[in-house]
């Protein structure tokens, strides 16, 4: 064999063998050192800041259309921020119900009775109207369309005051011998109305017995 090769040879085992007697003399330091680096990426990733969240008011149960709401029918949630609706409700607690909510969803404007009742319907006003029958008015649903008519019992007769009016609220009103809880009569509908159509609504309400029937649009 070579010489120049023997030699490099065994000098390149001879470095092996220095190394080998470092790493096994330095064995238990290393080995302490790989378990605090270990340590600390634990303690790293168990500190690590949780990912941001929005609290949002959700129902804590079915709802009705009509209840007004209660603390306790609400519950917080934490929401991821993109999940987050946009038009959210400040203040829900003693707002009335527009339409029904479900268990865990949250309360947005347009589930109350408020002028965002016709966010989905253009050029219209929520417009309330008390009807004197309270029983006629528990056949409505939200969403119904309907027709109000102004009968006087005096002359006998009755006009169409609107036409086609979107039932967007039936307020919950506890009545006792046919009186709510707010003392007057009847029960209390909002209707989406074009803006022409609310002082003749208005009036109707006032010298008259309002009633209405099924619209078909």
């Amino acid at each position: 064999m070579d010489p120049h090769l023997a030699g490099t040879r065994d000098r390149l085992t001879g470095v092996r063998r220095r190394l080998r007697r470092a790493v096994l003399r330095r064995r238990r330091p290393l080995a302490a050192l790989l378990t605090a680096v270990a340590v600390a990426a634990g303690l790293h990733a168990v500190t690590a800041p949780p990912p941001a969240t929005v609290t949002v008011s959700v129902a804590a149960r079915d709802l009705p259309a009509g209840a007004v709401l209660r603390a306790d029918d609400l519950v917080a949630v934490d929401f991821a921020p993109g999940s987050v609706p946009d038009d959210l409700a400040d203040d829900a607690v003693g707002r009335t119900l527009a339409a029904p909510l479900r268990r865990g969803e949250p309360v947005t404007a347009v589930r109350l009775v408020g002028p965002l009742l016709t966010a989905g319907s253009p050029g219209l006003v929520a417009t309330p109207v008390r009807l004197p029958d309270g029983g006629m008015v528990a056949l409505l649903e939200v969403g119904d369309r309907v027709d109000l008519l102004a009968a006087d019992p005096r002359a006998g007769d009755a006009e169409v005051v609107a036409s086609g009016l979107p039932v967007l609220a039936i307020p919950d009103e506890t009545e006792a011998e046919g009186v709510t809880a707010s003392g007057l009569p009847g029960r209390l509908v909002v209707v989406g109305a074009e803006p022409d159509e609310v002082p003749g609504i208005a009036a109707a309400a006032v010298r008259a017995f309002v009633t209405f029937t099924w619209s078909g649009g």
